[in-house]
């Protein structure tokens, strides 16, 4: 049975860890918002982006630009972005499941955060290139990491390209995917507004001329798209991170707060229970 002294020095370490997780609590409420906002209001630009693509590279005739050039896959890259900390639930944990699903003898990673590289690291796999990014994901950040993967692509060393990571949907909701990256085309298990389906798209017969030339066009849209899909990734994945850290400190917080109240009811009555048994000892003594 608990003494007295040993249940108050429960509470006080409990409550000083109640302490830390409410302060990391308000400190990733007040980044989620900002993460949150930067990730929804490029999310339409982006699509919108998505859709001249996929509208560019269906009708681009005879011309055929080498990143939409599909190979045989003998090997790939994977673009695996994760979070720098911990704390944050089982976010990193269900995002590195599907790691699984690669054959490491075949696939090189390439990784963006630090929990990302320390999982490739600690497993054994081919570690290609390892990228940082911060609180605020920033648009050189994401063309250093796009500007590798293309290049891995187009020096012929992978045949295809593909991004693990998790994507936002709101603060008690993200899940991790696996997107199609290189070469350039349709992303499957994603619906955007306004863009037809790859089964659709060949029925169009719409002609298209390209100004001043497809080479010119195609070498600039697609360079753009594909370090903006990187960009928006890496929103996706900070706002993932500040939500669960948020919602994970808060679950904290209150276990720590339920389980105070019940060793401080524990402590009255294991208090009160001296106390009584006390006062009946001194009654007893007078009454001899």
């Amino acid at each position: 049975m608990n003494s007295p002294r040993d249940l108050r020095r429960r509470i006080q370490s409990i409550s000083s860890t109640a302490q830390i997780t409410k302060a990391m609590q308000m400190v990733a409420a007040s980044k989620m918002r900002k993460a949150q906002q930067a990730a929804l209001v490029s999310r339409p630009f982006v699509h919108l982006l998505y859709r001249i693509q996929r509208e560019a590279t269906t009708h681009m005739g005879e011309f055929k630009h080498p990143l939409v050039d599909v190979r045989e896959v003998r090997k790939q890259a994977v673009i695996l972005i994760g979070a720098d900390k911990g704390l944050c639930g089982a976010l990193n944990s269900n995002l590195f499941r599907l790691v699984a699903d690669f054959d490491p003898k075949s696939t090189i990673f390439i990784t963006a955060g630090r929990r990302a590289a320390q999982f490739i690291a600690r497993t054994g796999r081919q570690l290609a290139a390892d990228f940082v990014y911060g609180d605020t994901p920033r648009f050189p950040e994401a063309s250093a990491i796009a500007s590798f993967a293309r290049d891995l692509f187009l020096k012929r060393e992978v045949d295809q390209v593909q991004v693990i990571a998790t994507r936002f949907m709101n603060t008690l909701t993200q899940y991790p995917v696996c997107l199609e990256y290189l070469p350039v085309g349709e992303i499957k298990g994603l619906k955007i507004p306004g863009v037809k389906p790859e089964e659709e798209m060949p029925g169009d017969a719409r002609e298209s001329l390209f100004e001043p030339n497809p080479e010119f066009v195609f070498g600039y849209l697609l360079s753009q798209y594909l370090n903006i899909f990187i960009y928006q990734v890496l929103l996706n994945a900070k706002a993932s991170e500040q939500s669960a850290r948020m919602v994970s400190m808060k679950n904290a917080t209150d276990s720590a707060e339920s389980l105070i109240k019940d060793l401080s009811l524990e402590y009255n009555k294991l208090r009160q229970g001296n106390i009584t048994k006390e006062l009946l000892e001194i009654a007893g003594g007078q009454s001899d």
